[in-house]
């Protein structure tokens, strides 16, 4: 599941950061073919301020949060609640502005599956994707921008670390963008 539905406030270009060309390319689509690549059984978008569907490709499912405006956690929650409804066990969680994580992190955030929650980790940082077993979806706020962040650091006894190799730089600003163009 891929988190795309904020509206980029701290981005000040004259587009949508998400659809901003990086590599030639709009820069979700990095984050997009990457979930992708990693070969899991579904790939999820969810979608809010801007509309991204003529950049999905075929095989992924945009999912809508109408309630967008409110915080990350309502894009979490409209994600889990999809990926429920497709009889999902377990969610992996990234985001649409990180266009660097390698589609072998993904694998590897998936597949550590010894507890409940799994998180990338790079230089003793832990952060996207993020594995979250459906055990533990009644715990996700539901309200706020903290996504799984909070349910990571509150229940750390639950958290796989798994090194990644991509990078976790997301691209929030002109500046961010610049620097990796």
């Amino acid at each position: 599941m891929i988190l795309a539905a904020g509206d980029g406030s701290r981005y000040t270009g004259s587009t949508h950061k998400l659809l901003v060309p990086l590599a030639g390319e709009p820069l979700v689509t990095h984050a997009i073919r990457a979930a992708a690549q990693a070969g899991l059984d579904h790939v999820l978008v969810v979608t809010g301020s801007v509309d991204l569907g003529a950049v999905l490709p075929p095989g992924v499912e945009e999912v809508t949060n109408p309630r967008w405006a409110e915080g990350q956690a309502t894009s979490l929650q409209a994600g889990v609640r999809r990926a429920g409804e497709l009889g999902c066990r377990a969610v992996v969680v990234g985001l649409g502005d990180q266009p660097f994580i390698a589609a072998i992190d993904w694998q590897r955030v998936a597949a550590a599956d010894r507890t409940p929650l799994a998180a990338g980790a790079w230089d003793g940082h832990l952060g996207p994707p993020v594995r979250i077993a459906a055990e533990c979806w009644p715990d996700l706020p539901a309200v706020g921008d903290a996504g799984a962040r909070r349910l990571l650091a509150n229940r750390h006894e639950l958290v796989t670390e798994v090194p990644c190799v991509g990078r976790p730089d997301d691209i929030d600003t002109v500046e961010d963008l610049a620097r990796w163009s």
